[in-house]
């Protein structure tokens, strides 16, 4: 049963949550800081560690891979258009006098 596909392992590997502590991670001090002074505290601060974590990058990288991550492929259909629009026009002649009888003249 299952169509023989065999035992491919594991999908994915949790990390051990003892690597993510709170005491690692100024910005988080901060906030702890912050929130102590108010007499107050966050139990759940600790699940915000892996953020910052080297692992899951800095937050320009993630921006930098957010807001490029197509850029290469949308750049080269860009070129691509442009080339072949070019192409088209001298190939065919492009056809602007219509455009141009059109204003005013009606």
């Amino acid at each position: 049963m299952g169509g023989g596909h065999g035992d491919h392992g594991k999908p994915y590997e949790v990390p051990d949550w003892r690597q993510y502590r709170v005491e690692d991670v100024e910005e988080l001090m901060v906030v702890k800081r912050c929130l102590a002074q108010k007499g107050l505290k966050d139990p759940w601060l600790r699940n915000e560690v892996w953020r910052f974590h080297p692992g899951f990058g800095t937050f320009q990288s993630r921006a930098k891979h957010f807001l490029f991550r197509g850029f290469k492929w949308g750049f080269l259909a860009f070129v691509a258009t442009v080339a072949l629009e070019k192409g088209y026009d001298s190939y065919f002649g492009k056809d602007d006098h219509h455009q141009e009888e059109s204003h005013g003249r009606h």
